[in-house]
């Protein structure tokens, strides 16, 4: 629904088309989630569907224009004023994994949780270098108000938004690795005789006998 919501809200600035929307798309979340434009047009025909949004005639170079119904801004204005949905989170292809790794034949779950360490804090690294940039980006055109400076804006909160989300997911990694020794320290316990109980009968042994000769 974000792609959805997404178009409605660049339409709601003005009309546009389908490739432009795309572009401006991906300027303000810095391609982080890349459209292609057949992704967009299908959007687009279901907006037009649900009456959200209408054709309103070409630009200059011959581009189908679409502009958004008041219907369409008001299902906007709806979904930035209702919190996201999470009673059905997405499925996460880390968690899915970590849980098949679980008992798998063959398969070392902690190798797994260190190779994706790395990985989690290799992009953590490269989500911060780039925050860097976005910060210098939003500084050079703070006070300015232009479409450059919204997108510098929008990309420095997505960029935030997945370092936290890697952090997070490093936190998590640490956590499962404990739970694992945890676990398997118990496993072992529990497989184990209880020393103090072998120790203890061991030592009445010689008192039983000395009892029976009496």
């Amino acid at each position: 629904m974000s792609i959805r919501h997404g178009l409605l809200a660049l339409l709601e600035q003005g009309p546009r088309y389908g490739s432009q929307l795309r572009t401006e798309f991906e300027s303000r979340t810095g391609a982080t989630w890349p459209l292609n434009v057949g992704q967009v047009y299908t959007t687009l025909s279901r907006l037009e569907r649900d009456g959200m949004v209408v054709p309103d005639g070409d630009d200059d170079a011959g581009h189908p224009l679409y502009a958004i119904t008041d219907a369409g801004r008001e299902e906007l204005h709806e979904w930035f004023e209702r919190p996201v949905d999470r009673t059905s989170p997405p499925r996460d292809e880390l968690a899915i994994k970590l849980a098949m790794a679980v008992g798998a034949a063959g398969v070392d779950i902690r190798a797994v949780i260190q190779s994706q360490r790395s990985a989690t804090l290799k992009a953590m690294q490269d989500y911060t270098r780039l925050k860097a940039q976005a910060l210098i980006a939003v500084e050079a055109s703070s006070g300015q108000e232009s479409e450059r400076g919204r997108d510098d804006v929008a990309w420095l909160l997505v960029l935030e938004q997945l370092i936290f989300q890697t952090e997070a997911e490093a936190r998590w990694l640490d956590h499962c690795e404990s739970r694992l020794v945890r676990l398997s320290a118990t496993a072992v316990r529990g497989a184990t005789p209880p020393q103090a109980d072998t120790t203890k009968a061991a030592s009445e042994k010689p008192a039983r006998a000395r009892l029976g000769r009496r």
